[in-house]
């Protein structure tokens, strides 16, 4: 966790280790820091067993479910909420895979993207997650992300968030 986390911080990521009693508090926080009202969650098993919906409706945010939303209704929202699948310690990458329950779309489209990691989710490198990836098939897509959506014009002048999330903040459980 802590290679994870400092490999990351140094692609721009935020990174935060917290117990998980206090994520939703913390959680809270940090959405409120961003000024992020609207928040779309993914269906995956760990945010619903988190109730993270509910608490953040209960703090008064617009906080909305996946399988509530359209593609078109994705445009609207602040924040994404995921779980991840891996995350890779060496180069402080999270990778998603995605499914109807965890769309990429939660990710990508949002300015901020909020990402919860278990202790079960590291593995060492990028060889190992490719181990990991091929064990059950690829699947329609895996998304890899390295902190923030960065590019750059021919005279590399360095534009954060164009095509993807201005911020991305991984909670380590």
């Amino acid at each position: 966790a802590e290679l994870f986390a400092t490999n990351a911080r140094e692609m721009k990521m935020l990174v935060e280790l917290v117990r998980i009693d206090d994520l939703a508090d913390k959680l809270t926080e940090f959405l409120t820091k961003c000024q992020s009202k609207p928040i779309m969650l993914t269906d995956t098993p760990l945010i619903k067993s988190l109730g993270l919906t509910d608490f953040l409706r209960g703090k008064q945010f617009d906080a909305q479910r996946w399988d509530d939303l359209t593609l078109d209704a994705a445009y609207d929202f602040d924040a994404g909420i995921t779980e991840v699948d891996y995350a890779v310690a060496e180069s402080g990458t999270l990778a998603l895979r995605h499914r109807p329950e965890q769309p990429r779309v939660v990710s990508l489209v949002p300015f901020v993207h909020v990402a919860i990691v278990q202790p079960r989710n590291f593995v060492p490198d990028l060889l190992d997650l490719m181990e990991k990836l091929s064990e059950g098939g690829l699947g329609s897509s895996v998304t890899m992300i390295s902190g923030p959506s960065k590019t750059a014009d021919i005279e590399l002048n360095v534009v954060t968030g164009v095509h993807g999330p201005n911020i991305v903040k991984a909670f380590v459980l």
